[in-house]
């Protein structure tokens, strides 16, 4: 493994923010098991190639060139392997991934070894990111149909683990429980911000509403990814995409998993985009004597609730965070949280 004088880091805007990296026996250890684990299949880090680290409060994300690498991810055009460490919160992300592997093996990354007590990843590269691909073409949201599906199909494939994914540690935020959850969040939001927990609470009446009535509904919980924007997918060929990064999953309505991807749509193409991607995404979900206008209001109502998984997100820090970290995220998870008084919904 290579030295820290030949490590690339980027920071973003948290030149301040705690991570375990900054602690040179838990590089060394990380490192280590990396570097174990690329041997026992055949591979090497590079020894001509740069290593780079990317640092959030939220997750240590480090790419590592390797020769051989090819095997792994023939699709790639780069010879990497990526090691993830998660915070204790989002710790589950890893042995969620190897989960993940063994029961929908046709739409997830598939880890080289995961340390779940530790919560570490080691990941192939992937192939071209979705977000790349749409770069790369000519502006067209009907891009989003086909992956939307496929993501859908995807959760209704898992609706039979919804157990088995909480005996992992995947949060539980059943639609019925969301109320609760919604709880749990407004006093993290009131221990580390000024922010008045009276405008949140006085949410609350209209959110037990949306909660018994999509519950009524009978749509039965599922995966939620909670931010499937762009940037959480690779399409490393026509017709082919890869969902990753699951440190913000919970198990709670599926169709929660629709308000990122309508907002990056939206944003990208015009909300006139969207009424086809409702129809993509709801096409796996018919069937079970659920009408359409049944489902489109049970999106409709899901779309109101996703804003309390986006809260939740902002809290999952790494231990010793500071509380300018701590208090920027309370901040954001307020914004979330507040969407739900909005009179339109979402899409």
């Amino acid at each position: 493994m290579h030295d820290d004088t030949t490590v690339i880091t980027d920071r973003g805007q948290y030149e301040n923010a705690k991570t375990p990296w900054d602690q040179a026996t838990w590089r060394a250890e990380a490192l280590g098991w990396a570097g174990r684990e690329l041997a026992a299949r055949g591979l090497r880090e590079s020894a001509t190639a740069r290593r780079s680290v990317r640092l959030r409060p939220w997750s240590v994300l480090v790419r590592i060139p390797v020769e051989g690498a090819e095997a792994t991810a023939p699709e790639s055009t780069t010879a990497a392997v990526w090691l993830k460490a998660n915070p204790p919160a989002s710790a589950f992300e890893a042995p969620l991934t190897a989960a993940l592997a063994r029961w929908v093996p046709e739409y997830v990354l598939h880890p080289l070894s995961v340390d779940a007590d530790r919560g570490w990843s080691l990941l192939p590269d992937g192939g071209d990111l979705f977000r790349q691909v749409l770069d790369r073409a000519p502006a067209d949201p009907r891009a989003w149909e086909e992956p939307l599906r496929q993501y859908a199909t995807m959760q209704r494939a898992l609706v039979p683990y919804t157990k088995d994914l909480e005996q992992l540690g995947v949060p539980s935020a059943r639609t019925t429980a969301l109320p609760q959850v919604f709880d749990e969040t407004v006093e993290f939001i009131r221990s580390v911000t000024a922010v008045d927990p009276a405008s949140l609470h006085a949410l609350r009446p209209r959110l037990l509403n949306w909660c018994e009535e999509l519950a009524d509904l009978g749509i039965p919980d599922s995966l939620d990814h909670a931010d499937l924007h762009d940037g959480q997918l690779f399409n490393p060929e026509p017709g082919r995409f890869t969902f990753f990064d699951w440190g913000d999953a919970a198990v709670s309505h599926p169709f929660c998993s629709f308000l990122v991807p309508a907002g990056r749509v939206t944003e990208r193409y015009g909300p006139e985009s969207l009424p086809r991607l409702r129809d993509a995404y709801l096409e796996p979900w018919t069937g079970n004597g659920r009408t359409s206008k049944e489902l489109d209001r049970a999106l409709t109502l899901a779309g109101r609730l996703g804003v309390i998984g986006r809260a939740v997100s902002w809290g999952r820090h790494f231990p010793g965070a500071s509380e300018e970290t701590r208090a920027a995220g309370a901040t954001e998870s307020a914004k979330w949280l507040l969407q739900l008084a909005t009179e339109e919904p979402p899409f």
